[in-house]
């Protein structure tokens, strides 16, 4: 399935969601609900330690990812809100400098699935224009925040969108018809991602890259025979915290140091697969 003799492809993928929380600033009814600091408060109050956890991932987290991925050369999918990018031009600017994809993960952190029709593609579009304008790349990927509706996936298509990844059913891409139009799915993963270590302070980095390295080294050698493929995802706010990267780093290198891995963009991913594997109607 994978090129040059690739028998696993990895997929990192890069959340920035940083600058597009919910927030009293950005003239939010109340503070971002997904706090690591446990400080949550419903009502009209400003979470300003909140925020500042946040902007750690722009202005210390990404960059300290962005070093440790070209230290191996890896191309990795950042997926990004529109809105954190407009907010973070020089961010944008690097992710497509470093050769990099900007996937869409929405323009801010909204609830997609209680929009309309009308209302959901006008986020969609505003989504891609936002990252398009901030990093030269228009997304073909889309990742939501929260969950999608029933309409998200044929809008997708419907917005020339190549591939989606709100799916959690398997490892490798698929074909996916969605009102008449074809579009690749590219399965995300959950257990690997380092939001556990956020949503339960005792998962710790070491607990995190043990159960990362497992999951690497048994698709490794189960994908002698089937090819197989194995998604991390990750947090600029989270992994970019000292203890967490060198975890990452550990991780890297092992990967590295293995043969037979394509360590690709999600894009390149579903594109290979598309020319390897065409729709078939």
């Amino acid at each position: 399935m994978w090129p040059q003799d690739s028998r696993l492809a990895v997929s990192l993928v890069i959340n920035v969601e940083e600058g597009s929380e919910r927030s009293i600033a950005r003239g939010d009814s109340g503070m971002e609900a997904v706090d690591e600091l446990g400080m949550f408060v419903k009502g009209p109050i400003r979470n300003y330690a909140n925020e500042s956890n946040y902007a750690f991932g722009i202005t210390v987290g990404a960059p300290r990812i962005l070093r440790l991925l070209a230290r191996h050369g890896f191309a990795t999918t950042w997926t990004v809100c529109g809105m954190s990018m407009e907010n973070a031009p020089g961010l944008a600017r690097a992710i497509t400098a470093c050769g990099h994809e900007a996937c869409s993960h929405g323009y801010r952190w909204q609830f997609q699935y209680k929009m309309d029709e009308a209302a959901e593609r006008a986020f969609i579009r505003r989504a891609a224009d936002a990252i398009e304008g901030s990093t030269g790349q228009r997304p073909l990927g889309w990742l939501s925040r929260y969950l999608p509706s029933d309409n998200t996936r044929r809008l997708l298509a419907e917005e020339g969108f190549f591939y989606h990844m709100d799916d959690f059913s398997g490892e490798v891409p698929f074909w996916d018809v969605a009102g008449g139009k074809p579009i690749v799915v590219v399965p995300y993963q959950i257990d690997t991602n380092d939001m556990k270590m956020w949503s339960d302070p005792a998962y710790t980095a070491r607990a995190w890259l043990d159960y990362a390295i497992d999951s690497f080294d048994y698709l490794y050698d189960e994908a002698a025979d089937t090819r197989g493929m194995l998604s991390i995802g990750l947090h600029a706010r989270i992994i970019g915290r000292p203890g967490r990267a060198q975890a990452l780093g550990k991780l890297l290198q092992h990967v590295a140091s293995h043969k037979s891995v394509w360590v690709a963009t999600r894009l390149d991913i579903a594109r290979h697969f598309a020319a390897t594997s065409p729709f078939a109607g």
